[in-house]
């Protein structure tokens, strides 16, 4: 009981008299053992490390896969700086950079790996022999496309050509003749110059000048100054079909195989741009040839085409260099198509696959062939996970192997049957189901795309904003630039002190800090307003994750 204190002089009409009451022991509070909370790490790198992966843990909850995708563009108004691999652009000396950013193990083997020695195609070779023959020389020699072809097109573009009427007519052939034995190419989506698109963040790579300029410029980032950056990886496609199936392929190797430290990946630390890598300024897009809530989300089968091969010839004259640039295509194409599938499946650059994910790529123009087998088993190649991951992606390629020797009157000469067989094989090699494994961990149950959401508003706000951002049009507000007066009359030297601080480097605002979610809302007219008063109903709601 309190005690209360009073003058005796003084004769108060109320006497409050408080009781405290005792607190009740709750015996699930205590412990046998004491308990701290953990000890944190205050140090720059660990506080932007804990950052970095809250950030992660928000877009891992998000629920639906364009929601998602617009998360990871959000920091970026303008986007993100970005390093362009083209795949009809092929540097110099630009293998080691794209095992580096994809995280591969290359194995050159004209077999393939063992995996499909399972599969005897020889009687199917012999029943569609001479219908092989028959598509190769109409489509060279019985049927000039010059329909739609620019006189003036280049050898390129007419070997580009050739190659995707070869590799449509092949596909029609083995689908059509194996599809009786082999029910699972009866349910197959074929998609003819597709466009795949992808991006990741690839880690270990020094840092460019700029930034080390700006560490040695604070006196606390000094020891960070050759600490590596993260660099933005886009990979542009252009195949010339796809086969894709409703399941995925089997694996190549158990999963526990990638961590076997022998898979080993060069390492590369220098800029992509010595290595003639350019930049550009875009959001993140992950477009493996269709749209989210598409039934057929796995890859089987891609053809692509390799006249840019005739130029670096020219160019270079390396008969070594232009093999690994061959390898690069393979390597390039077959994890850029996967990673690009891995996000509509939910996963992103900084949510890893819980499954590996495989596709098969053919890189032709008609007399030579070049054969792929890709097993993804990580896409968590960015910061620290560069070196802790011990994930390994293994890349399985055959050299440059010939069909034909030539063609002399009307007949193929030199028919090379197992070059035949092993593009069989990719077609035979059946999909099946991952009995055990959730498929899309981290998509919600209900809501997968924004196609689920009952709300009209919400699903078409959702739907734009993704294919507005994976078109890459241009912003409705330009980005702030510094004139040439400003920066010698306001910035270098400082002669314009009494004008009014209205420019954003004046009042230290950074263009292209700017978030996605800071811009107005889509203006409505007041004709297509609710009856509301005049002040409200201004701006339609928006609808950022």
């Amino acid at each position: 009981m309190s005690v209360i204190r009073i003058n005796k002089n003084f004769t108060p009409k109320f006497v409050i008299v408080r009781s405290l009451a005792s607190a009740v022991r709750n015996e699930e509070e205590y412990t046998a053992t004491p308990q701290y909370p953990p000890i944190l790490d205050l140090s720059f790198e660990k506080r932007l490390e804990r950052k970095k992966e809250a950030m992660h843990e928000e877009i891992k909850a998000v629920k639906t896969v364009e929601e998602k995708q617009i998360k990871l563009n959000m920091p970026r108004f303008y986007g993100f700086k970005s390093y362009m691999l083209k795949e009809d652009y092929v540097p110099y000396n630009n293998l080691p950079l794209i095992q580096h950013v994809t995280k591969t193990h290359l194995i050159v083997n004209n077999d393939l790996p063992e995996y499909y020695k399972r599969f005897s195609v020889d009687d199917l070779v012999g029943n569609i022999k001479s219908e092989l023959e028959e598509v190769i020389l109409i489509e060279l020699e019985g049927y000039k496309r010059m329909n739609g072809v620019d006189s003036n097109a280049s050898e390129v573009e007419l070997e580009n050509i050739i190659s995707t009427s070869i590799c449509k007519q092949l596909n029609r052939l083995a689908i059509n003749k194996i599809c009786k034995s082999h029910s699972h190419l009866l349910d197959v989506q074929i998609d003819t110059d597709p466009r795949i698109e992808s991006t990741w963040y690839a880690g270990g790579m020094n840092s460019p000048d700029h930034i080390k300029r700006l560490r040695k410029g604070l006196e606390w980032m000094k020891k960070y100054v050759d600490d590596p950056v993260d660099r933005l990886m886009v990979y542009h496609g252009f195949p010339s079909l796809t086969v894709r199936s409703q399941l995925p392929l089997k694996t190549i190797v158990p999963f526990s195989e990638a961590e076997n430290p022998d898979l080993v990946v060069p390492f590369f630390q220098y800029d992509p741009r010595v290595v003639g890598t350019e930049t550009e300024h875009r959001h993140m897009a992950n477009v493996p040839g269709f749209w989210p809530g598409d039934s057929h989300r796995f890859g089987l089968i891609s053809y692509h085409k390799r006249g840019h091969m005739l130029t670096r010839q020219q160019s270079y004259g390396d008969p070594e260099d232009d093999k690994e640039a061959l390898h690069r295509q393979g390597i390039l194409a077959s994890f850029g198509w996967l990673s690009a599938q891995a996000n509509l499946l939910g996963f992103t650059t900084f949510n890893d696959i819980t499954y590996p994910l495989i596709t098969q790529t053919v890189i032709t123009n008609g007399k030579l062939w070049s054969f792929y087998a890709y097993q993804m088993n990580t896409m968590l190649l960015h910061s620290k996970y560069r070196k802790e991951n011990p994930k390994t992606n293994i890349c399985w390629g055959t050299e440059e192997l010939q069909l034909y020797q030539e063609i002399q009157d009307g007949k193929i000469i030199g028919l090379n049957e197992d070059v035949f067989k092993l593009l069989l094989k990719f077609y035979v090699n059946a999909p099946e189901s991952r009995l055990g494994i959730n498929l899309t961990p981290y998509l919600s149950s209900e809501e997968k795309v924004s196609a689920d959401y009952e709300d009209d508003e919400k699903r078409e706000w959702l739907e734009r904003e993704y294919k507005n951002l994976s078109s890459h049009r241009p912003p409705h507000k330009e980005l702030d630039e510094i004139y040439s007066w400003e920066k010698i009359y306001k910035i270098d030297n400082k002669t314009r002190f009494m004008d009014k601080k209205l420019r954003p480097f004046e009042l230290f605002i950074h263009p292209h800090k700017r978030r996605l979610d800071e811009r107005n809302p889509r203006y409505i007219p007041r004709k297509f307003r609710p009856d509301l008063p005049r002040w409200k109903g201004r701006y339609a709601k928006d609808f950022f994750p």
